[in-house]
């Protein structure tokens, strides 16, 4: 079968759904992933008292409408970022369609599209989990960065790349983190500029749009997190650390206490090259804020708009 021999209404509706059943998903994995839980065990739960989800009151954005937004095992408040995760993953869904999928040649078999269409998919389901995470805990799983990485290589020849341009995109965009920002940032002010999470979604970037796409990623991230900061500042706002980051500083501190003092030497030689390990002084120059987001903004920015457009915008601005 080809890609016109369905209807492209037939693939709209399909792709909303999917995306949302799997925005549905994505909330567990956005908050199991960073206390290193499992995704799949045990099933959907009340993180509050721990009672199972039944599937019917599992329905994407459906349920949470219905139970006005609390659960319905103890009433606690289910917070409005499930509907939006959900139905960010139904706007993502329906947008990899229609500028990637939907624009191919007629004659496009369906097991083509399909793939093309997965691949997409699963790198903005994925970035989506990291901007997530990176905002509530202000760290990037690896296994979006990394995974995201090897996709992006192994899928090269959909975008008519090399292989060879796509690792050497990948190496470039980390390096053009890497080196700044924590080799030579470390050395003036002997702390880092930016995680190796951001380094490493910078060359998930550059392994899947080539070394031009990573510095595009990172100039238009850069971009935009100056203008979220100014205009946060300029409304009264404040660039504060995310509750869960203070949280788990607390608790790896009282970790340290039950250490003996080696073990304990040991582990805060480890911590001074992390900059989360210590809480933000005083001051705006010092205030912390999560770029990854806006890094995973400019990559889906790329992917669905194309270079061409990304960079007419930020010579505009």
């Amino acid at each position: 079968m080809f890609l016109a021999d369905l209807p492209a209404t037939f693939y709209r509706i399909m792709a909303v759904v999917f995306g949302l059943l799997w925005g549905s998903f994505l909330n567990v994995v956005i908050y199991r992933l960073p206390r290193e839980m499992s995704v799949v065990s045990p099933p959907s739960h009340c993180p509050n008292c721990g009672e199972p989800i039944k599937a019917y009151r599992n329905i994407p954005v459906v349920s949470w409408v219905l139970m006005r937004g609390r659960a319905v095992c103890c009433g606690v408040k289910v917070p409005a970022r499930y509907v939006l995760v959900e139905l960010a993953g139904g706007a993502l869904s329906w947008a990899v369609l229609e500028a990637l999928v939907l624009p191919l040649p007629a004659h496009t078999t369906l097991a083509h599209a399909g793939v093309v269409y997965l691949s997409y998919f699963a790198l903005a389901l994925g970035l989506l989990a990291a901007a997530f995470i990176d905002i509530e805990h202000m760290i990037v799983p690896d296994s979006v960065s990394l995974g995201g990485t090897l996709l992006g290589i192994a899928t090269c020849w959909l975008r008519d790349m090399s292989i060879v341009a796509s690792l050497a995109g990948g190496a470039i965009g980390f390096v053009a983190v890497w080196l700044p920002f924590d080799v030579l940032y470390r050395r003036l002010r002997g702390k880092v500029g930016m995680g190796m999470g951001d380094a490493k979604l910078v060359m998930l970037a550059g392994a899947w749009f080539g070394w031009g796409g990573a510095l595009l990623v990172l100039g238009a991230g850069a971009v935009q997190g100056t203008i979220f900061t100014m205009a946060t500042l300029l409304f009264g706002g404040e660039l504060e650390e995310p509750e869960a980051v203070k949280q788990e500083r607390e608790a790896l501190l009282a970790e340290l206490d039950k250490l003996s003092p080696q073990e304990r030497a040991e582990v805060e030689a480890e911590l001074a090259l992390d900059p989360l390990a210590e809480a933000p002084e005083s001051g705006f120059a010092q205030a912390r804020l999560a770029f990854g987001p806006f890094l995973i903004l400019a990559t889906l920015e790329l992917m669905l708009l194309g270079p061409e457009r990304v960079t007419g915008w930020l010579f505009s601005v």
